[in-house]
């Protein structure tokens, strides 16, 4: 199974339309990949707080349709990163969209930890409540965002709900690069699950960001990693590794404490 992360730059002097389109190209050169993931509020900035209101869209908006067109006429699965989303009842969600090869909407996950200790994202936007899985066919896959990442109990409940990886987009500062690779690897290891986490090169609305997109193992070895700048992180990943791994070593039935172990699928 390959999978591509792409990892764009959020430049303040390219327009939304025109990121939209540079996205959806990179998009389509991905054809040959089983998935393709987009970072977190690529279109407008996981920083740039001043312009949610502005640059919010309803679900099935002008993002959902370029992508969707994209992953249709690439035949991929398509986590397109996550978007300023305007709810029917006016609020606004961090919420990402997953399409089918198909281009399909078969997913979508509003983020459940917003960041910021009651300034930005945690007083601008309401919070998901869901847990969400897709069901590729390869490699059944739960869906985080950013901050997600340092709350583990969500990403036990996705593998109790069948999760072999986890596709995380993010907005991850630069500042705190160490805490982004070590999180990765250990919602990877204490899982026994693939980890896919795709960044955003340059800055969003001054904050520099992390770049170094990754992809970790059920083992928790890294696989590829990407530097700071844009680029393409393409990786081949074996899914029998999972089932391997909690064979070999199947410390998940040894819990004790909170949700029962998974059900073997």
């Amino acid at each position: 199974m390959r999978a591509s992360l792409l990892q764009i730059a959020v430049n303040p002097d390219e327009s939304v339309a025109a990121r939209r389109g540079r996205a959806a190209d990179l998009v389509r050169e991905q054809r040959g990949s089983d998935l393709v993931v987009l970072p977190e509020l690529w279109p407008v900035g996981a920083f740039a707080y001043e312009s949610f209101a502005a640059e919010s869209e309803p679900l099935e908006g002008p993002t959902y349709a370029v992508m969707a067109e994209a992953a249709r006429e690439a035949r991929v699965w398509l986590h397109a990163g996550s978007i300023v989303e305007r709810a029917p009842s006016g609020a606004l969600y961090n919420t990402s969209l997953v399409f089918s090869p198909s281009g399909e909407l078969v997913r979508s996950y509003r983020k459940i930890h917003r960041f910021g200790f009651d300034q930005g994202e945690a007083v601008l936007m309401a919070a998901g409540d869901d847990l969400v899985t897709v069901p590729h066919p390869q490699l059944p896959f739960g869906v985080a965002t950013c901050y997600d990442l340092r709350f583990p109990e969500l990403f036990r409940g996705l593998v109790d709900a069948g999760a072999r990886a986890f596709v995380v987009p993010a907005g991850w500062p630069a500042r705190r690069r160490a805490h982004w690779t070590l999180l990765a690897q250990a919602r990877a290891v204490e899982n026994q699950a693939y980890m896919l986490a795709c960044g955003t090169a340059g800055s969003h609305a001054g904050v520099e960001q992390a770049g170094h997109s990754i992809v970790v193992d059920p083992w928790g070895e890294v696989l590829a990693e990407a530097g700071a700048g844009e680029e393409v992180l393409t990786v081949d990943l074996d899914p029998a590794k999972v089932e391997l791994t909690r064979d070999q070593f199947p410390a998940l039935k040894d819990r004790v404490l909170g949700t029962p172990p998974p059900t073997r699928a």
